[in-house]
C-alpha cells in the first residue's frame, strides 16, 4: 500500500523550467519503454504507428487571474477557478483579510464584481457583464505557482495549444503545449489519426496531498465531454489493432472517467477521478505527459500508468540528464503497465 511519501523525490530549483523554448516541439522527449531513450519531442511521428489515435484536449486557458481592491481599499487578487454562467464563476481570493458576502471588489480599476457565499476555499461572484469577455480584455494568464515570473505576451499564446477551442480551463493542458502545426501535418501524413476531448482544468490541479493515506485525499471537480465522434474514433482504432494515446493526464482523467462502465461513453460530466498504483485502465494505452510535481496526483498517476519503480528510475534519469519540468518543461511518452 502507498502512502504519501512514496511519491516524494528532490528536484533543484534550477529544473523547474521558468519560460517556453523558441519553438514547441524543440522540447525533450524521453521514451520510457522497456530501457530509458532520450529523443527530441520532434521524434515523435517515428514512435507512433499509423494505426494510432492522438486525444488531446481542446480546452481553452482563459485568462483567469486578476487584480483590484476591497470597498476598504486592501490589495486582492482573484483566481478564477470555474465559470457557472455568463455572469456567475467561483474564485480563489489572496487579500489581507476575505472578503464579506455582499460586499463588492473593483477589478482591474474598471468593473465591480459582488462578493457571495463561500464554498470551501472559493468565494461565489458575480460579475456585471459576460465573464469570458471581461477576463479576456483585463484578465492574466494563470501561470502556475512554480513559475516565479509575471506572465507576459509570450504566454498569451505559449501557454496555450495551437488546438485550443472552448474556454474554461484555469490550466494548461501542459503535454499539448510541445505539438505544432509541423509536427501534427507530419503525424497525419503517416496516417495517425486524431481526436477532442474536453476537460476544463482546474487550479486544483496544483492542490498539494496533505494525508499520508491518500484514500483520505479529496480531489477537486472537473468538468469533461466526450463527443460522439470520438467515440467512434476510438473504437475504429482500437478495431484496427491500433493504440489509444492521451495527449496529457487531463485527456486520459477524461477518457477513463467516461470508461468508468467498462467502455468510452459520450455525454457531459463531472469527475473526481483519482488514480493510484491498482487502478485498472480501461480505454488509454499509451501516454505523453510532462513531469510532475513531488507528493502530487499526478505523479501517482503516471506510476499507476507505467509502473511505480519505471516511473522512479525515469524521474532519477532525468533529474541526472538535467531534463526541464513542469509545465513549460520536457515530456516523456509512456505505456501501459497493465
Amino acid at each position: 500500500m502507498y502512502t504519501l511519501s512514496d511519491f516524494d523525490f528532490d528536484l533543484p530549483g534550477r529544473l523547474i523550467a521558468q519560460a517556453p523554448l523558441p519553438g514547441r516541439s524543440e522540447s525533450r522527449l524521453l521514451n520510457v519503454g522497456i530501457s530509458l531513450a532520450d529523443r527530441r519531442f520532434s521524434d515523435l511521428a517515428t514512435l507512433v504507428s499509423p494505426k494510432d489515435l492522438l486525444v488531446f484536449n481542446n480546452t481553452r486557458v482563459i485568462r483567469a487571474r486578476l487584480f483590484g481592491t476591497k470597498q476598504t481599499g486592501g490589495q486582492v487578487e482573484v483566481l478564477i477557478e470555474r465559470i457557472f454562467d455568463r455572469q456567475h464563476a467561483i474564485a480563489k481570493i489572496r487579500a489581507s483579510k476575505s472578503p464579506k458576502t455582499g460586499s463588492t471588489i473593483r477589478l482591474a480599476d474598471t468593473f465591480d464584481v459582488q462578493v457571495g457565499e463561500r464554498q470551501g476555499e472559493f468565494f461565489t461572484l458575480t460579475f456585471p457583464d459576460d465573464v469570458v469577455g471581461l477576463l479576456d480584455k483585463y484578465g492574466h494568464m494563470p501561470l502556475p505557482p512554480y513559475i516565479e515570473r509575471h506572465a507576459d505576451d509570450t504566454d498569451d499564446t505559449r501557454y496555450q495549444t495551437i488546438y485550443a477551442k472552448i474556454p474554461g480551463a484555469v490550466a494548461a493542458p501542459t503535454a499539448g503545449l510541445h505539438f505544432d502545426q509541423p509536427l501534427i501535418d507530419r503525424l497525419q501524413e503517416k496516417g495517425v489519426k486524431t481526436a477532442h476531448v474536453t476537460l476544463h482544468v482546474g487550479a486544483g490541479t496544483f492542490q498539494p496531498v496533505r494525508t499520508e493515506n491518500l484514500a483520505e485525499h479529496q480531489m477537486h471537480t472537473e468538468q469533461y465531454t466526450i463527443t460522439e465522434e470520438t467515440v467512434q474514433a476510438v473504437e475504429k482504432t482500437r478495431a484496427n489493432g491500433g493504440r489509444i494515446i492521451a495527449v496529457g493526464t487531463t485527456s486520459l482523467r477524461a477518457l477513463e472517467a467516461a470508461s468508468q462502465s467498462g467502455v468510452l461513453t459520450t455525454g457531459s460530466d463531472e469527475t473526481r477521478i483519482f488514480i493510484t498504483p491498482g487502478y485498472r485502465f480501461r480505454t488509454v494505452d499509451r501516454l505523453i505527459t510532462n513531469f510532475h510535481l513531488p507528493k502530487s496526483t499526478l505523479l501517482m498517476l503516471v506510476c499507476a500508468f507505467a509502473g511505480y519503480e519505471r516511473i522512479r528510475k525515469a524521474y532519477a534519469h532525468a533529474i541526472t540528464a538535467e531534463y526541464r519540468f513542469f509545465s513549460y518543461g520536457d515530456a516523456m511518452l509512456l505505456n501501459c503497465a497493465i
